[in-house]
């Protein structure tokens, strides 16, 4: 059996506001951890403005706060943003303060050129050097020492969806986490094939671990997961335009809305990105596609409208797979 986790963007439904957002997430990172969830996740977007998830490592140390045993993580921090000595004092603190309960998610998704100059003042250094930094930094293996110095030391996660980020990890000695969610193809299956199969051992582990990240809808009836898949459609096709709006649709704009031929194309395609349906139907396509993949633990991504349906779908899906509560 794999373990389940969570990853949160912190939405901002239609008619809220980032503040909002934030306390939603709270409570879900408090929902998951009661209804047995291995993990809980926050995302790195910048201008992005339907969501409030920008900085994973300040909203991580409120929700680890906010909790007591559920792991609490990064998906991810985009590495090539920031210097990776930072990083490591950063995930380090967080370290120090709730230990065994960090991840550390890396990715280096570029997002906006105007971005990543404002976040690293356009410095040129290759992701692997950083990720060879970041890991001495983590293990006292350098030179210069990251404080403050723990014990113990964050699960770091590599972020990808492709053969090139496979065998990074596979070649740093990292976890993967596959982004499913971006690229459901099946040629996935021989990436992750290809992480397990060129694995070296690092300082941080001894074998290699697979996350696969799902978008899932969920509810009480597949009628109402559709209801409810009808805003994710939007959703999406807003992040994807050249001007966006600051909220995530509720699901009565949707409706109201409608789409174009060009835009049901675009959903249409987007739809293979998505598991929808009630809690035994999500279920079942979840085992099915960790059994293709062989994944250690499945991360779901409860993207939707209304905090009352995030936290609604969770709770069921938790219920559907017999999780432990505490």
């Amino acid at each position: 059996m794999f373990a389940l986790n969570i990853l949160d963007y912190s939405p901002i439904d239609e008619g809220s506001t980032a503040r909002e957002a934030l306390l939603q997430t709270t409570e879900l990172a408090k929902l998951a951890e009661s209804a047995g969830y291995k993990r809980f996740w926050v995302a790195e977007h910048h201008k992005v403005m339907s969501v409030a998830g920008s900085t994973p490592e300040m909203l991580m140390m409120h929700l680890a706060t906010s909790t007591s045993s559920i792991r609490i993580g990064s998906g991810g921090v985009m590495l090539p943003h920031y210097s990776a000595y930072k990083v490591a004092e950063n995930f380090r603190m967080l370290e120090a303060l709730h230990p065994d309960r960090i991840d550390l998610g890396i990715g280096r998704s570029r997002s906006y050129l105007k971005v990543n100059q404002a976040l690293n003042g356009n410095k040129q250094i290759s992701y692997d050097q950083q990720i060879d930094d970041l890991q001495q930094y983590l293990t006292d293996s350098g030179e210069l020492v990251a404080t403050p110095v723990t014990e113990t030391a964050p699960e770091l996660w590599l972020l990808g969806t492709g053969g090139g980020s496979a065998e990074l990890a596979a070649a740093k000695g990292t976890a993967y986490a596959y982004a499913h969610f971006a690229r459901p193809a099946a040629s996935g299956v021989e990436v992750v094939k290809t992480y397990r199969s060129s694995f070296r051992p690092s300082k941080l582990l001894n074998e290699p671990k697979v996350i696969l990240a799902v978008f899932a809808v969920v509810a009480e009836t597949a009628e109402e997961a559709e209801e409810i898949a009808k805003a994710f459609d939007l959703w999406l096709l807003f992040v994807e335009s050249d001007m966006p709006p600051p909220y995530y649709p509720s699901i009565e704009t949707a409706k109201a809305r409608g789409f174009s031929v060009r835009e049901q194309e675009k959903v249409d395609k987007n739809r293979q990105r998505m598991i929808i349906g009630d809690a035994e139907t999500v279920k079942a396509e979840i085992e099915r596609i960790a059994e293709q993949f062989k994944a250690d633990e499945v991360t779901i991504i409860p993207n939707i409208s209304g905090a009352e349906n995030r936290m609604n779908g969770i709770r069921l899906l938790a219920e559907a797979f017999g999780l432990s509560k505490s």
